[in-house]
């Protein structure tokens, strides 16, 4: 025959048994918080489109509003001169501000493979005087780079002319040999 218990769980509060009740109503309190900050987001959005602002779509396409039609939720936009296309409000996703273009100065492209490891030298007093065939092509004023280097570090010369290369790369294969 079975035996019975009489031994029942203990019936006291239990902190374990309300975890999972909290980490809930946490999770949905966080998803509602974002989703009012998103809504927010978009609704000032919306407001700062007005015709004659340029804004971009959820596709890439930028454009400047010519007309809103709220009623519709339709919005025209000019993508170039005399071409215009018809979106809805919701593809309209930001406003396109004007960034300050002067901000990055252009990456300065080297004329020949030599100029590509020198660095901003200059200064003609070390260099030997039968070693100046490359002066007349140079242009007036500017110094030869790397004249003041001793002779392993003769490579990096920032304003060698091709002539000029050419011939310390021979030097410097003759060298070698």
């Amino acid at each position: 025959m079975a035996q019975t218990t009489t031994e029942q769980a203990p019936a006291g509060f239990s902190f374990s048994s309300l975890l999972l009740p909290i980490l809930l109503a946490l999770f949905i309190f966080m998803m509602f918080r974002k989703q009012k900050k998103t809504q927010k987001t978009v609704q000032e959005q919306r407001t700062q489109m007005v015709p004659g602002t340029e804004v971009m779509t959820q596709f890439g396409l930028f454009g400047t509003i010519v007309s809103i039609n709220s009623e519709e939720n339709k919005a025209v936009m000019e993508l170039s001169p005399g071409n215009t296309a018809t979106v809805h409000l919701q593809a309209l996703t930001k406003v396109v501000t004007a960034q300050p273009a002067a901000e990055e100065e252009a990456p300065v492209i080297p004329d020949d493979a030599s100029s590509l490891t020198a660095g901003d030298r200059s200064g003609d007093a070390a260099r030997p005087a039968g070693d100046r065939s490359g002066d007349a092509a140079r242009p007036a004023g500017a110094a030869a780079a790397g004249d003041d280097l001793p002779a392993d570090e003769s490579a990096a010369r920032a304003d060698e002319t091709p002539e000029e290369t050419l011939e310390r790369l021979n030097r410097e294969n003759k060298k070698e040999n």
